[in-house]
């Protein structure tokens, strides 16, 4: 039985749900990057990183390939720089209104002292 489209982007969107995934993917934006680098620039423990790097490759969104001892991460395409280019838009947006609705209230409230 296969599952529904929108239960199977739920699931997507699920598995992109954890502030270190999205790090990781923006950092893989610029191209491939070895797992040291990605341990300087996000800080997190050798472990966690680890962890959120197989969630990813097992979602088939990032790419690994060994180099030696160093192991690279990819992106296994354009479309995730495209959806993360997306979600900051919207997030602009969404700020951006509640800055004017936060500004437009304290506006309110000088108005009725």
């Amino acid at each position: 039985m296969s599952v529904p489209l929108y239960q199977a982007k739920a699931e997507f969107f699920r598995m992109l749900g954890h502030p270190v995934r999205i790090r990781v993917l923006e950092l893989l934006q610029d191209g491939p990057t070895p797992v040291r680098a990605l341990l300087d620039r996000i800080e997190v423990e050798p472990s966690s990183l680890s962890q959120q790097l197989a969630v990813l490759r097992r979602s088939g969104i990032v790419t690994s390939r060994r180099n030696g001892s160093t192991v690279v991460y990819q992106l296994a395409g354009g479309d995730v720089a495209d959806l993360l280019g997306s979600a900051r838009r919207i997030l602009t947006e969404v700020l951006t209104g509640r800055h004017e609705l936060l500004t437009a209230l304290r506006e309110s409230e000088v108005a009725a002292k």
